[in-house]
């Protein structure tokens, strides 16, 4: 099984092999696809992400669902993440690491949330998620209970990610190829 750090590394080099355009055409068909998800389709409440340049793009999902859906996205604070609701690109401002976050007061009613969408720099078919390192989205995810779909590029995807009990596997992967079955 690689450690964490030399997937982390053998991503980030699959990465550099694509330009930041045609990360967005895989974008695109990567949100295509989660779009076809029915419990997407039916949510009222998602929490999202505002996507990192090296990330799945999620600027023109979120503001194209933010019409029909309230759409989240997290705030670091210290060492955790806060939820607060996207109310425009306006309200944006380049927060922790450099991410773009929503201002405003912070969404206590994490019960409402129907589905969650998360990114992560590697995926197993096992749901097993690999993040940055920091542990924000696993400490968050313990205290949701809610159907979480994780969303990534298929060259991003490995054999098997090294994981322990503070570890949040998701429900779903989806990639710019669909929906990647469980084993």
């Amino acid at each position: 099984m690689e450690k964490k750090t030399e997937i982390r590394k053998h991503i980030a080099d699959l990465k550099k092999l694509h330009t930041e355009e045609e990360l967005k055409v895989l974008s695109t068909a990567v949100m295509e696809n989660v779009e076809e998800n029915v419990i997407l389709k039916c949510a009222k409440t998602v929490l999202m992400y505002y996507s990192l340049p090296d990330e799945v793009y999620t600027h023109d999902f979120v503001e194209k669902w933010c019409k029909e859906k309230t759409i989240l996205l997290p705030v670091v604070t210290g060492n955790d993440l806060e939820l607060r609701v996207y109310s425009g690109k306006e309200c944006l401002k380049k927060g922790s690491y450099g991410i773009l976050e929503p201002q405003g007061e912070t969404f206590e009613d994490l019960s409402s949330i129907d589905v969650a969408i998360i990114p992560g720099v590697s995926f197993d078919k096992n749901g097993n998620r690999l993040g940055r390192g920091k542990g924000y989205y696993d400490r968050f995810l313990k205290k949701l209970n809610t159907f979480r779909i994780g969303i990534c590029f298929d060259f991003q995807l490995s054999e098997e990610i090294p994981h322990d009990e503070h570890d949040v596997a998701m429900d779903e992967i989806w990639t710019e190829n669909g929906y990647v079955s469980r084993k």
